[in-house]
């Protein structure tokens, strides 16, 4: 029996350094298969970590021109081809994001430029301004052909939007510094974007005033209608008016504002956002076309097509830093004139300037 082991144990040993060698002739030697495991009573998942590394911000946007520029950033964002990861939500109305942004949902925004410094004043400084992203966009509409000058609205009834927001301030100091008093020499009737296009296209209203895109949406559907007693055109350039009146400032309309803690907490996630943001607003302005399908695409307009047209007269920019001041505090400096509560009641001072 000992001998029989003997050549046994021998036999197996032989095969064993052939096997090994064969091995080493074709590559690496092939592993011992491990024994199984005991049955878990909770299986372990070797699966690779889906979830998204990019740091998270939470942003909100408005329709219309001061949410147009962000179109290719949030589609680089979608494709994961941005440094942060942006939770996006387009609302249609300023006071739907101040909210979000004095409760904390929301880390940057855009807004109008006499809300950013409202909620300055209202938060105490929770509040500041990262960027200048959107110029004039102001635009007299008439369906005929009679008013030429500010001073020609005199005896008209202006349907308008942008109540208790840059619109109703630009409005009123224009037409105060032509010599007419609103409602006196000219009727002011407030009402939503659509329902003053509404009123044009009826023809129940005569004259508005609109912002880009909504006057140029105006506009195309005016001409394709064909009506018989006047199509709808541009009449005034209120950004042209208010260099007329007042050369020293820039009329400027819309900007990003950022919570003063995230921002001082998260300053890389913040100047990394304000790259991003000029790269896109740099695409949109080069690429109308292209912008115009991803504005549609976001819900930022109702139409690629009048995307596209309006976005060449949405004066898009993006002014960060230092120059964000230089940018703005003359058009402060007019407003507070004409109505301090436009802007909370005091020019905001260098506390509200986010400066990388």
């Amino acid at each position: 029996m000992k001998r029989t082991f003997t050549i046994s144990l021998t036999l197996l040993l032989s095969l064993g350094l052939l096997l090994t060698g064969c091995g080493a002739g074709g590559g690496a030697a092939s592993p011992t298969p491990a024994a199984s495991p005991e049955p878990s009573a909770t299986p372990v998942s070797t699966a690779q970590p889906t979830a998204d590394s990019r740091p998270a911000v939470n942003l909100a946007l408005l329709i219309g021109p001061t949410g147009i520029g962000a179109a290719k950033l949030m589609a680089d964002n979608d494709a994961g081809a941005t440094v942060n990861r942006y939770q996006v939500t387009v609302a249609a109305a300023n006071d739907e994001v101040t909210a979000k942004l004095i409760n904390g949902e929301v880390d940057l925004a855009a807004v109008a430029t006499n809300v950013a410094s409202n909620l300055f004043h209202k938060t105490d400084g929770d509040i500041q301004i990262a960027a200048l992203n959107t110029l004039g966009v102001l635009h007299i509409l008439e369906r005929g052909d009679t008013v030429k000058t500010m001073s020609g609205l005199r005896g008209k009834t202006i349907y308008a939007t942008g109540q208790g927001a840059n619109p109703e301030y630009v409005l009123s100091y224009l037409l105060t510094e032509n010599g007419l008093t609103p409602g006196e020499d000219v009727d002011i009737v407030w009402k939503s974007a659509e329902e003053v296009s509404a009123l044009m296209l009826s023809g129940e209203a005569r004259v508005c005033m609109l912002p880009e895109p909504a006057a140029t949406a105006l506009i195309v559907k005016s001409a394709a209608a064909g009506q018989s007693d006047g199509q709808v055109r541009a009449a005034l350039d209120l950004s042209e008016e208010w260099e007329d009146v007042s050369p020293d400032s820039v009329l400027t309309m819309g900007c990003i504002v950022v919570r003063t803690e995230f921002a001082r907490e998260h300053p890389d996630v913040v100047n990394d956002f304000l790259t991003e943001y000029e790269a896109s607003i740099d695409y949109v302005n080069a690429n109308p076309q292209e912008a115009g399908a991803l504005v549609e695409q976001y819900g930022i307009t109702a139409s690629a097509k009048i995307a596209q047209l309006a976005i060449p007269r949405c004066n898009l920019v993006c002014i960060t830093g230092t120059d964000i001041r230089d940018g703005i505090q003359d058009y402060y400096e007019v407003l507070f004139a004409a109505n301090p509560a436009a802007i909370g009641g005091s020019i905001p001072d260098d506390a509200f300037y986010y400066i990388p």
